[in-house]
């Protein structure tokens, strides 16, 4: 690996790592470019490259991981849980949750999707959104 290449992934995670700190804040394309040291298009098509999925796509997925923990581990409503990770939308959030998990957040809350005595780091594993858009199983 070249070393451009190198310096590139390393500006791309320090964003990213912004991104993964910062999930709940409005994030913009211009200030997470502006974290990687490349213009906003550069930074959207190599983050794409690099990553497999675009910022937008990625901090949805983020958010919509601290929203199932949130959901499965408090009392916390809906809406409340949405405002807390980042959305402000009740509208998007459900929407975007479902095409992520496959279910609403209610449905996912009533199903208690974790089963008990399971690793944290083994549900972890399998409850991690897909970054393809697609549910694991949309038949449950």
């Amino acid at each position: 690996m070249s070393r451009e290449v190198e310096q590139t992934n390393r500006r791309l995670l320090r964003a990213r790592d912004a991104m993964d700190r910062a999930y709940a804040e409005p994030l913009d394309i211009r200030s997470l470019a502006s974290i990687a040291h490349v213009s906003e298009a550069h930074f959207i098509r190599t983050f794409s490259a690099t990553f497999g999925e675009t910022p937008h796509r990625y901090l949805q997925r983020r958010r919509v991981e601290r929203a199932m923990f949130l959901l499965r581990r408090t009392e916390k409503s809906v809406t409340d849980v949405c405002m807390e990770v980042g959305f402000s939308s009740l509208g998007t959030f459900s929407r975007t949750f479902s095409d992520i998990v496959g279910v609403s957040p209610t449905t996912y809350r009533q199903r208690g999707e974790v089963i008990p005595y399971v690793p944290s780091c083994f549900v972890m594993a399998w409850t991690r959104p897909s970054s393809f858009g697609e549910a694991r199983d949309k038949t449950r």
